[in-house]
C-alpha cells in the first residue's frame, strides 16, 4: 500500500501531488524480478502514472503511460485508475548496465532517448486523449517535466526516485520510492515562482527524504512559506484488473490466421498477464468455443 497526498498553496497558485510508492514498487519488483536499474525506471514511471491518474475525474477513467527510448530496457507501460491504483511492466526487466561514476543508477542510458513518452487519458466515453513528447534524458522525471510544459502548457517540477537497499550482493529490496508533481497555476507571481524553485532545490533527492521522513515532510518542504492546505490523503495500491474473462476477450480479438495456428497445435494455451504474472489456462475445447 502506498500513500498519495494532494495539496495546494493558500493562494491557489501552486498545486502539489506527492506519493510514497515504496510498497507499490517493491510489489512490481517481486512480480518482474527486475534488476535495480529496471526497477528504478519502472518505479519512477509507476509513481508518475499514479499521480496523473489520481488527478482524473469520473468512474472508469484511466491513464496509460508508455515510454520507449530505444534503450536496452525496451518499453515501459504503466496504467492507473482514477484512484491512483497502478500497475505496470518493463519489457526487459533483466537488463543490467554499468553505473555512473558516482555509483548512481544510469536509468537514462537504460531507457534511452530515441523515442517518446506518451500519455493516453481514457475518460470512459468518447475518444481517449493522447499526448506525446520526445524523450530528453530517459531519466523519467525530466521527461515528464517536458510533457507538462509542452503538452499541458503548465510549468511543472517533477521529482521521482527509487532507492535500493542491499541485503547481500545478490539480494535487495526497495528501501524508498515516490515523488511529487508541483504545478504553477496561471497568474502565479514571480515571488511564488522563486519560492517554489528554492524549496525544490532545498528538499534534495526525494528518495533520501522518504527514507527518513513521511510524505507530509515533502508537502511541507515544497510548499514552505505558502501555508499549504491538504486537499486529500488516500491509500493507493499496485492493482491489476486482469481476469479469465478479459483473457477470453483478448483471444477472441485475434486475427483469423492466429486463431487457426493456435487450434492447429491442438494443445491447451496459457496466457500470462504482463502486469501481475497471473496465468490463465485454456483447454482445447475452450479455445474452440472462444474462436
Amino acid at each position: 500500500m502506498g500513500e498519495l497526498i494532494k495539496a495546494i498553496s493558500s493562494d491557489g497558485f501552486v498545486r502539489l501531488t506527492a506519493i510514497d510508492s515504496k510498497d507499490i514498487v517493491e510489489r512490481a519488483r517481486e512480480i518482474q524480478h527486475g534488476t535495480t536499474v529496471a526497477t528504478a525506471a519502472l518505479g519512477r514511471t509507476l509513481s508518475a502514472t499514479a499521480m496523473i491518474g489520481a488527478d482524473q475525474k469520473g468512474e472508469g477513467t484511466s491513464v496509460t503511460v508508455r515510454i520507449n527510448g530505444g534503450g536496452p530496457l525496451g518499453s515501459i507501460v504503466c496504467v492507473s485508475d482514477s484512484d491512483g491504483n497502478v500497475r505496470g511492466y518493463v519489457q526487459n526487466p533483466d537488463v543490467e548496465i554499468p553505473r555512473k561514476a558516482a555509483g548512481k543508477l544510469d536509468v537514462g542510458s537504460a531507457v534511452g532517448t530515441d523515442g517518446l513518452l506518451t500519455i493516453i487519458k481514457d475518460f470512459g466515453v468518447g475518444d481517449p486523449y493522447t499526448g506525446s513528447v520526445a524523450l530528453v534524458s530517459g531519466e523519467i522525471a525530466e521527461d515528464f517535466t517536458l510533457y507538462f510544459s509542452e503538452s499541458d502548457q503548465t510549468p511543472t517540477a517533477v521529482a521521482l526516485g527509487v532507492l535500493a537497499e542491499y541485503k547481500s550482493d545478490v539480494s535487495w529490496s526497495v528501501a524508498a520510492a515516490g515523488g511529487y508533481i508541483a504545478q504553477l497555476m496561471p497568474g502565479a507571481p514571480d515571488e511564488i515562482i522563486d519560492t517554489l524553485e528554492k524549496n525544490v532545490s532545498s528538499l534534495g533527492y526525494v528518495t533520501n527524504v522518504l527514507k527518513d521522513h513521511d510524505l507530509d515532510f515533502i508537502v511541507s518542504g515544497i510548499l514552505r512559506g505558502m501555508s499549504p492546505k491538504i486537499l486529500s490523503r488516500d491509500s493507493v495500491f499496485y492493482k491489476c484488473y486482469c481476469s479469465k474473462t478479459r483473457a477470453c476477450k483478448a483471444l477472441a480479438a485475434l486475427g483469423v490466421a492466429e486463431k487457426a495456428d493456435i487450434l492447429a497445435k491442438g494443445e491447451p494455451l496459457e496466457i500470462t498477464c504482463q502486469f501481475c504474472d497471473s496465468v490463465y489456462r485454456f483447454e482445447v475445447e475452450e479455445l474452440v468455443d472462444i474462436f
